[in-house]
């Protein structure tokens, strides 16, 4: 009989599971439930999905080993008695980027990019700790512990929690993470591998304390760092979720991962591979083996989910800029996309820069998006929809030139996300990047990824199944695109 693990995607939009035979790859069965929309969340909301993701799934009474992977950054504050202090404020909730200016001020963006591969921006978790701790200082006071979305919700696999909500408790000690998902929170140095306690404290005003290891009694405890190949704990005793969901004893709980490392596992990613990922927002990622400090901030020097590194430049605009459009345009993501090809490479001079949510990179999270080059013979809907991909390729183009300029080698370009099984999308994208454009075949590539983690701990050597089928879009490039997009978003940087 197959031996079965669990991957989760608990991603900013919803929560993924799959269950898969830990020796084929092969999916068994799977299930999704919904997250609320906001840019900030109560992670009961999480839990909650999780609970009903694991139901339609089928449940997890057969499964041997689970990992979670998760979206990065968001900050989950717990009080002494394991209670969330207030709402998580996720990745793109940029509330915090006055925060951020003033951290890279007071210390330099080299010294930070030094310490830590990367410059703070908002989404960054130690820009959300400075504004607590000056916009509200009354929850800032009441933080006993800071972690990340995933590893919140390992914990509570594991039985821990607020008493009455748990088996275990609210053992703070217990808190566990990976190296890939500290590295985002800009109080870690992937290059020791290790917390950085002065800059937690700049951030935050109070010292830190690694789960488990001794140190200051006050200080806010941040979770331990578990190896990718570690179990991070064995449950118990049933652990019960939401929508009758339940965790049997015994299940083993993996390292999990921050979602981009994850995805990166899932596609098999190595040594010469760069990935574009076309979801809500856009990143572009490579792996690396050692670690990359931009002090200009445009690349971010994360850790991978093996041992090696994964610099990756994020954007808040990716396929939020072609449903606002389509649905502008009263169109489907079919009609979207066969009037965007009846238009010719650069648009008849029409350039759409996407900023519709701010951008984080470039650092703009103030801006808004324009449109230039409006003629009487541009001002068409299959010109706009043409304008919509263009722009948001472009944008990420320009981080695949950051990616290779941190040292990362191109040899094959993945294309990844819904927006990228688009005709038009595949078609234009091997005209901005100039290259063959490969595609995946579609798949939960962060949950996979995790399921390969937990299939490590099942069968004690990294999964063969990781990757997939693809087909190829032959590179077709048309300068003329990046010519005019460079020049209007230029304007920003003036």
């Amino acid at each position: 009989m197959a031996e079965l693990v669990a991957g989760v995607d608990s991603s900013t939009q919803s929560c993924k599971v799959v269950i898969v035979d830990a020796a084929t790859g092969a999916i068994v069965r799977e299930g999704r439930a919904s997250h609320p929309d906001g840019t900030s969340v109560n992670p009961s909301e999480w839990w909650r999905a999780l609970g009903e993701a694991i139901t339609a799934a089928g449940g997890l009474d057969d499964v041997s080993a689970l990992s979670v992977g998760g979206q990065q950054h968001g900050l989950v504050a717990l009080d002494s008695e394991g209670r969330v202090v207030r709402d998580a404020l996720l990745w793109n909730d940029t509330r915090s980027a006055q925060a951020a200016r003033d951290l890279t001020d007071e210390l330099g963006a080299a010294a930070y990019a030094a310490r830590t591969g990367l410059v703070p921006v908002a989404s960054f978790t130690a820009t959300k700790l400075r504004w607590l701790r000056d916009a509200e200082p009354e929850n800032a006071a009441r933080v006993a512990a800071v972690a990340l979305p995933h590893d919140w919700l390992s914990w509570r696999l594991r039985g821990y929690g607020p008493a009455d909500d748990s088996p275990l408790g609210p053992d703070l000690d217990a808190l566990a993470t990976d190296r890939s998902d500290a590295s985002g929170t800009a109080y870690y140095d992937p290059a020791r591998d290790a917390y950085d306690d002065e800059l937690f404290a700049r951030a935050f005003g109070r010292p830190l304390r690694v789960a488990g290891a001794e140190g200051d009694a006050d200080g806010v405890v941040v979770p331990r760092v578990v190896a990718h190949d570690e179990v991070m704990g064995a449950v118990d005793g049933a652990v019960e979720l939401p929508a009758g969901a339940r965790v049997p004893a015994g299940l083993r709980i993996g390292a999990g991962a921050g979602d981009n490392a994850a995805a990166a596992l899932g596609l098999g990613a190595g040594a010469g591979d760069v990935v574009i990922s076309l979801g809500t927002s856009g990143t572009v990622f490579g792996v690396a083996p050692s670690v990359t400090s931009d002090e200009s901030g445009t690349v971010a020097g994360f850790a991978d989910a093996t041992d090696q590194r994964l610099p990756i430049v994020t954007t808040l605009n990716a396929a939020r800029v072609l449903d606002a459009t389509s649905a502008l345009l009263g169109l489907d993501y079919e009609a979207f996309g066969e009037a965007a090809l009846t238009v010719g490479a650069g648009t008849g001079g029409l350039v759409f820069v996407p900023y519709l949510a701010g951008e984080r990179t470039p650092n703009l999270p103030d801006a808004t998006g324009t449109l230039t080059g409006l003629t009487s013979a541009t001002m068409t809907p299959a010109h706009l929809a043409r304008a919509a991909i263009e722009g948001m390729l472009c944008s990420l183009a320009a981080g695949v030139d950051a990616v290779v300029a941190s040292g990362v080698t191109v040899e094959r370009l993945l294309l990844i996300g819904g927006a990228a099984q688009n005709a038009a999308v595949q078609a234009i994208a091997a005209q901005v990047f100039g290259r063959d454009v490969t595609v995946p075949t579609p798949g939960e590539y962060v949950a996979l990824g995790a399921a390969a983690q937990a299939a490590r701990l099942v069968t004690g050597s990294a999964a063969a199944w990781a990757g997939g089928d693809a087909v190829v879009v032959p590179g077709d490039a048309q300068p003329v695109i990046r010519e005019q997009y460079d020049a209007a978003a230029g304007a920003y940087l003036v």
